[in-house]
């Protein structure tokens, strides 16, 4: 599995009934939701990631968010127990592609849940969010799989977002970026630095300080090039509707923080 890998999913023809807890639903286009991912996937390519495209799930209205079908550590796959039963159909095939590629894999049985949107790896700490689609026996499951290959798992509790990375996600020198609004408590991470747009607090790393992350975050964009970053652009506006972003469109593989 040589360079970065990352797994996608197309959107189905009834993402616009995708699952919604934080925010008011608001009409989705599922043409344009489409077009939005096909350019987040050449996003990946046009930066050296190879991609795999998982079976569509079109009777899973929520099924192009894969992030949340497993979580990665060392190459190893725990497969999700996702806290929504409705959502539980998406694995199998998700677990099949994590399997082709070579990756043993393991997986949340009940009665843990775990969403793969719950997880911010950075380095050998893997934060996990509680309080929402994760229960506590997810995170003791999650323990007994990556503690013995050298991961240090921190229970972090959300209660203000669907999952943790929906409020978090990480710079590549490891600083934790997030929207204060959205933040339960910035003191659970070693550093913190607050972003001025919700949309601002989620970023792919790319690699060479490059950040994918939402065209909806203009002014993080300007910060974090201040910080000698590279933002990378891509419009998820349809995706944003249903509490996506850039990080739930894609299982990384291989990438030191996610």
């Amino acid at each position: 599995m040589p360079g970065p890998q990352a797994l996608v999913r197309r959107p189905g023809p009834r993402l616009a009934e995708g699952l919604v807890a934080h925010v008011a639903r608001r009409p989705v286009d599922p043409a344009l939701a489409l077009r939005q991912w096909e350019h987040y996937v050449q996003t990946l390519h046009d930066h050296g990631w190879r991609t795999t495209e998982v079976a569509p799930a079109d009777d899973c209205p929520d099924a192009a968010f894969i992030e949340d079908t497993m979580v990665v550590f060392r190459n190893v796959a725990l497969i999700a127990r996702p806290g929504a039963a409705a959502r539980r159909p998406e694995t199998p095939d998700a677990r099949a592609a994590a399997e082709a590629l070579g990756c043993p894999v393991g997986e949340v049985r009940a009665p843990g849940t775990l969403d793969g949107g719950d997880i911010l790896k950075i380095g050998d700490t893997v934060y996990v969010g509680r309080g929402g689609r994760t229960n506590a026996e997810g995170v003791r499951q999650l323990r007994a799989a990556f503690e013995p290959l050298g991961a240090r798992v921190v229970a972090v509790p959300i209660s203000r977002v669907l999952h943790l990375k929906s409020a978090v996600t990480a710079l590549p020198d490891g600083t934790v970026i997030g929207y204060p609004p959205l933040v339960d408590n910035p003191a659970v991470f070693p550093g913190f630095r607050p972003v001025p747009e919700e949309a601002g607090a989620h970023v792919v790393l790319l690699g060479g300080g490059r950040l994918l992350m939402a065209a909806s975050a203009p002014r993080t964009a300007e910060l974090f090039a201040g910080l000698a970053y590279e933002p990378v652009l891509v419009d998820i506006g349809e995706f944003e509707k249903l509490e996506g972003c850039v990080t739930c469109l894609s299982v990384r593989l291989r990438e030191l923080s996610a």
